[in-house]
């Protein structure tokens, strides 16, 4: 200790400038940690909230962060190319999934997805729907099969959301998918492929696909890729909900 009567103004300010030093040695990094933790906790904050509209993008659009490449075998890689997710050519299915924390019900995502090259499915989102699992397949069994797999076992292109059409290859398509408790509606561009009440209905993944739950993106034998990927959660459905929500999506 220091005390007055052993202190004067010459002898007592070096040992003053010590005890400045050594107690801003203990708290300025404490309060550039502080600092540090605040900005990330406004930075998280900001990216949960989303936009205007809600809408929080699905990548960083430079690299894969937050995101695994899905361990299928036989693979091909997956790689990000001037912001596209490029999900490249394997032996079957190649792809990503996240283990984000997302939403499971009432939510809507957005992207767009083009075929490169192959002849099968482009983009397959494998997606939640309350405590269970489906894939929305763009481009299947031969290059032109659309639909949900799978419900009460049955796959996409042999259940009553089975559509077809043609992909050409290069050209960027828009899909948007909406997922309520008890339904589930898509669409490629302004066309809407999919309105499904799935109440009473048994909701699954095929098999192959199991890897990619809980929220993913996979394509079988084919090189795809995959840009402007967003989700939104949406209120509640009530009455009439679901068409001004279509109606909502259409002018965005």
């Amino acid at each position: 200790m220091i005390s007055s009567s052993n202190c004067s103004a010459g002898n007592c300010l070096p040992w003053l400038r010590v005890i400045a030093v050594m107690l801003l040695g203990g708290l300025l990094p404490a309060t550039l940690a502080v600092a540090d933790e605040k900005a990330v906790a406004g930075k998280s904050a900001a990216e949960s909230k989303g936009d205007a509209e809600g809408w929080q993008p699905l990548f960083n659009g430079k690299d894969l962060d937050g995101w695994k490449v899905t361990n299928f075998g036989g693979e091909g890689d997956v790689l990000v190319e001037n912001g596209d997710i490029v999900i490249t050519q394997g032996a079957d299915l190649s792809g990503i999934h996240t283990e984000k924390k997302l939403p499971k019900s009432n939510y809507e995502v957005q992207f767009e997805a083009q075929r490169e090259a192959g002849g099968d499915f482009f983009a397959g989102l494998t997606f939640p729907i309350r405590d269970s699992f489906c894939s929305l397949i763009i481009g299947g069994w031969g290059g032109g099969v659309c639909g949900i797999s799978s419900l009460d076992g049955m796959d996409a292109s042999e259940n009553d959301t089975t559509s077809y059409q043609q992909f050409d290859k290069g050209r960027w398509y828009r899909v948007r998918l909406v997922v309520r408790d008890n339904h589930i509606s898509a669409w490629i561009d302004d066309n809407q492929i999919v309105d499904v009440d799935t109440t009473d209905r048994r909701i699954g993944v095929r098999f192959e696909v199991e890897r990619s739950k809980p929220f993913g993106f996979a394509t079988y034998a084919t090189t795809g890729r995959i840009r402007k990927a967003r989700i939104r959660s949406l209120p509640p459905e009530s009455s009439g909900a679901r068409k001004s929500t279509a109606e909502q999506s259409d002018k965005n």
